[in-house]
């Protein structure tokens, strides 16, 4: 059964310009200018199409800007696409930006409490999940301080933690696998697996081709928002590291 569809999705954002010719000179023909910034627009999305399989681990690659982000978002719904169709079946949880919905005068027992709501658990669900939570963050100390007291990698480590135990359907993972120290990426790869063991579906963005070998069935390659390449870790990864090491993009498919 397909978890994740898309069918010649585009996204486009607007591309904003400097104004070279002169404030007054853009004022004075503010139509034109105004125009100007509609018309100028970044695809970062152009005609993609691809399948995730229900209980399939699949790993996005390619440079800064190729459109990794932004299907990631298209798939948890932050965004909308502008032409095709994007169809996914299932709870998604993203770890896109971990901590992004915390409040920062709240502690952290607080902050699990509000972030487990916001992601779709009641209160007593959370509440049961809690002790199980602060164990894997290793923050028992530390838990009714204000977040605003963490370290960035302590605001993660909570992050994280909240969002794998939300028994997603979809896990949705962008460049969060360095979280914390070694002995914390270490067990945040060791909870990767155990989803993937349990056939939840993963979509993982990652420029850390060994994460990408490691916990990913399938590989899709994207270079200026098209998909140029897409095939196991074994064909794929070897194809976009001789492509980074060169320092070219991909124009034509692989």
């Amino acid at each position: 059964m397909i978890a994740i569809r898309f069918d010649n999705v585009s996204k486009s954002y607007p591309r904003y310009l400097h104004v070279t010719r002169g404030l007054k000179a853009s004022l004075l023909s503010l139509s034109q200018t105004v125009r100007a910034f509609k018309q100028e627009k970044f695809l970062a999305l152009h005609s993609v199409s691809f399948e995730v399989e229900m209980g399939e681990s699949v790993g996005l690659v390619g440079p800064n800007g190729s459109g990794k982000s932004t299907t990631l978002a298209l798939i948890a719904g932050v965004l909308q696409a502008e032409a095709g169709r994007v169809n996914v079946r299932g709870h998604v949880c993203p770890l896109l930006e971990l901590g992004a919905g915390f409040h920062y005068d709240l502690t952290g027992r607080e902050n699990i409490v509000l972030n487990g709501i916001l992601l779709g658990l009641t209160r007593r669900e959370v509440t049961a999940k809690l002790h199980d939570i602060v164990a894997f963050s290793e923050l028992e100390e530390f838990l009714d301080q204000p977040v605003r007291t963490y370290s960035s990698g302590m605001v993660a480590r909570l992050g994280f933690s909240i969002a794998i135990h939300l028994d997603p359907d979809i896990l949705l993972i962008d460049e969060i696998l360095a979280v914390g120290d070694l002995h914390f990426q270490a067990k945040c790869r060791e909870k990767m697996k155990w989803f993937k063991n349990r056939k939840t579906t993963i979509v993982l963005v990652s420029h850390s081709t060994s994460d990408i070998r490691e916990l990913c069935d399938r590989v899709l390659w994207l270079d200026h928002g098209k998909l140029v390449g897409e095939g196991t870790p074994n064909e794929i990864v070897p194809l976009y590291e001789k492509s980074q090491l060169v320092g070219n993009s991909v124009t034509a498919g692989v």
